[in-house]
This record gives structure tokens, sequence and C-alpha cells, in this order.
């Protein structure tokens, strides 16, 4: 196996239940980081196991006991990381949504225009989901039943929280470029709705009975948002307009 921590000089074979102790004979400030990246290793080790199971079984059909066995763990070895299984789906929820936000992030940096991060910020979001199906998945057992289900109220506001930061420098550009705060909620919300729906039909392959690209949709969606967005939006998109000459 591959060591899981190579600074601390952690292996993946003391990661693993039962495994060796990577701590003895060290000095105590070595022995503390070695130990606490032998928890972070296995802790990963839990939640990768939970993804596997989460996505199988849904996370209603989903035990702790579930948990353990994929991992190669005793029940009670679980709980010592996390108290429930739902802590485990809100950690890698929490994880996916990180992620998110660091793309989003990274699209954006350095965009000349409001109308340039609006379409960097909208790309990054829509290309995350496209690219990373199963955590598609996993953000929407968040609406099993039409409400959530198996998180705690300050823990559903955490995570929806760090969805709205994911899709506000798209908010953000859109009130640059003029539109009234209202109106620029309503459409990123819109292009949310429109996100999901078009990536729902694509990882279904329900859109193939439509003979449609779910990234060409995309594309001319943005196109048109970018459009509405005012008047900057209105003259970026007759710049592009097919035929128009440099």
């Amino acid at each position: 196996m591959q060591p899981v921590d190579r600074d601390a000089g952690v292996s993946a074979d003391e990661a693993a239940p039962g495994g060796p102790s990577p701590a003895r004979g060290l000095p105590a400030d070595r022995r503390d980081a070695r130990l606490q990246a032998l928890h972070e290793a296995r802790r990963a080790h839990v939640l990768a196991a939970a993804r596997e199971a989460f996505m199988a079984l849904g996370i209603e059909g989903t035990s702790m006991r579930e948990i353990a066995q994929r991992a190669g763990y005793t029940p009670g070895a679980i709980y010592s990381y996390f108290p429930g299984k739902e802590h485990i789906y809100g950690a890698l929820l929490g994880e996916s949504l990180e992620r998110l936000n660091a793309g989003v992030a990274a699209a954006t940096a350095g965009a000349e225009s409001p109308a340039q991060r609006l379409r960097r910020a909208a790309g990054a979001f829509f290309a995350f989901y496209r690219d990373n199906p199963r955590d598609l998945d996993l953000g929407f057992y968040l609406f099993q039943g039409m409400k959530p289900r198996g998180l705690t109220p300050a823990l559903d506001q955490r995570l929806n929280a760090r969805l709205r930061d994911a899709l506000q420098p798209a908010r953000d550009a859109l009130r640059e470029m003029g539109m009234p705060a209202g109106r620029a909620l309503a459409e990123t919300t819109a292009l949310f709705a429109h996100v999901a729906g078009l990536l729902l039909l694509r990882h279904t392959g329900r859109i193939r009975m439509f003979g449609q690209d779910a990234q060409a949709l995309f594309d001319a969606y943005v196109d048109a948002l970018v459009g509405r967005a005012g008047p900057a939006g209105q003259e970026e998109a007759r710049d592009d307009a097919p035929g128009r000459q440099p």
C-alpha cells in the first residue's frame, strides 16, 4: 500500500484497524504528529467506505454496521470517529462543497470583467458536478422526502451556506453588471436549478431522448444570462455574436 502521510511517516498498514502503532520511541512532538496523521487517515478510510455505502444503499439503507464492515472496522471503532451516520454524511458533503468552492475560486481568479467572472463562476459550478457525478448524487440526498433528513438544523444551515458561497461569485457579478439585487438572487437561483436539471438529465441518460447535449444547452443558457444582465452583458453578447467582425 502507498503511504497515506509521507511527512508523518504513517503507512496504509498503520492506518488499518489494529495496525502497528506509529509512535513508539519518538519525541513527543513527532509522536503527536504521527498519531494525528493516523487518526486523520483512519477517519478518511471511514469516509471512503461510507461514500461507497451511501451510493450503493442510500442513506436510509446504510447502517453504521454496514460502513464498519466496508471499512474493515468494528462498529465500535467507527463511533470513535463519528457519533452517527448523519455526521459521516455531513462530513462527506462538507468536503465535497469545499472542493466545489475551491474550484469556483480558482476559475474566477484573475477575471477581467464581471461578465467574464460570471461565465467562469457558472462554468466552474457546472463542470464540478459534470465531472463528479457522485458528488451530485451526494448533494441531492439532502432532499430525500422533499426535505432534509438526518442532519441537524445547524449542520444543514452550514452546508447550505457553503453551497450558496459557491454561487455567490455569479450573483456578485450580476450585481456588478447592473442587475437589481432581487433579480440577481432570482437569476442565481435559476442558474442553480438549470445546472441541477441538466446534469440530472445527463447523468441519468434521459437527455438523449431529446437528442440534446447538456454542455451546449448550458453554454446557451449562460450566454442568455450574460445578455440579460444589463448594458455590460448586452455589449459582450453583441461582441460574441456569430459573424461579428473583430
